[in-house]
């Protein structure tokens, strides 16, 4: 692709599991613009008009403050997604099921008033690896694993020369996969095992006057991310490995039994120091390497 990019900033969005972030990302710097900066709700299990309007409600703002034809949007987007044609596949994942076979790509431009040619789409793990490797924990790293811990679980690798999605969260994990094992559900399905009773998400478990129970969830949860991070690091042999996502704000409570279980003891972790602004960079990059 050949595009006569712009000198005016990109606008760098990260589609998560319940909510939209959107921001201006300076073309020369790649950095956020915190002053743009917009984070919205979502309700990802409603109908597609919803979660739309909701994305829609959070772009137009950026797009009327910049002008519609010298605007280039990049988007992070969970998977699976085909990302070249805009179309959602996610379908039983619990989010966005409704947008399952929609060409997104079209819809957004239609409705955001810019040409279809002028958005692109990029894995959500893929674009929080780029962006740390641009001016994050990882900056300058040859060899480098990302992984987001949160409402579902990302992975992406730069080993082989290119930052790409590792797509590793459907990958066959205990007695189902990975993603059941290390995401925000599996903390909520795990104390209710213990408890009988539900919580709706780690800050919550964190909240929790229960101080047995928090230690094993933890525990527990540290020693699964290290199972599925030896398997990870087999294959790709990196150097360091940046956690992010909401679960990774939690880091001195599982990070400990991770490193004691890892069967490579050469390999740095590194938490994010990034957060939601690496998707955004990352995603906004993606005109960089069109």
């Amino acid at each position: 692709m050949n595009y006569n990019l712009p000198k005016l900033p990109y606008i760098g969005v990260d589609i998560g599991g319940s909510h939209i972030t959107a921001a201006h990302v300076g073309a020369a710097d790649l950095k956020v613009i915190k002053s743009s900066l917009i984070r919205e709700r979502v309700a990802s299990m409603e109908g597609a008009d919803v979660i739309i309007k909701s994305w829609v409600d959070a772009l137009l703002p950026l797009i009327e403050n910049q002008g519609e034809e010298t605007t280039y949007v990049g988007i992070a987007m969970p998977g699976p997604f085909d990302y070249e044609k805009g179309i959602s596949l996610m379908k039983g994942t619990k989010k966005y099921d409704s947008l399952y076979g929609l060409n997104v790509l079209e819809i957004l431009a239609e409705k955001l008033n810019i040409p279809a040619s002028h958005i692109l789409f990029r894995n959500d793990a893929e674009s929080f690896l780029h962006g740390e490797l641009a001016s994050g924990a990882v900056a300058g790293e040859k060899r480098a694993l990302g992984i987001t811990l949160g409402t579902g679980l990302g992975s992406a690798s730069n080993c082989q020369g290119k930052t790409v999605d590792s797509d590793r969260a459907f990958i066959p994990f205990k007695d189902s996969i990975a993603e059941e094992y290390i995401s925000t559900r599996w903390f909520s399905k795990r104390y209710k095992e213990l408890t009988g009773k539900d919580i709706k998400n780690v800050e919550s478990l964190l909240e929790s006057d229960e101080q047995g129970i928090k230690d094993q969830i933890f525990e527990e949860f540290g020693q699964n991310l290290a199972s599925f991070l030896n398997d990870f690091i087999a294959e790709e042999k990196p150097d360091v490995i940046v956690i992010g996502g909401n679960i990774a704000k939690t880091w001195d409570y599982f990070i400990p039994e991770v490193k004691k279980h890892l069967q490579d003891q050469h390999v740095a972790l590194k938490q994010s120091i990034m957060w939601e602004d690496a998707a955004l960079v990352g995603a906004a990059y993606s005109w960089q390497l069109a």
